[in-house]
């Protein structure tokens, strides 16, 4: 997958309030390889979920800061 896609779809998956865990299909096709794990009201459920994964390289929390701009830890 480029960057660019992989950007993009980070993009599509961020909450517009909250926080999403999503992981990375490494099998799937190139423009749909993140999908959902979970939707989180609190960063620090988001963080200990994706710490309480196996590979956590392998999941991303997804998310706005105050000024609007997109994250991803």
């Amino acid at each position: 997958m480029t960057n660019n896609k992989f950007e993009e779809e980070k993009r599509k998956w961020t909450p517009d309030t909250g926080f999403n865990l999503v992981g990375i299909d490494y099998f799937g096709d190139t423009e749909n390889q993140l999908y959902l794990i979970e939707h989180f009201e609190m960063y620090q459920d988001a963080l200990n979920a994706k710490k309480d994964r196996k590979n956590q390289e392998e999941y991303f929390v997804l998310y706005k800061d105050q000024n609007n701009e997109f994250f991803c830890r």
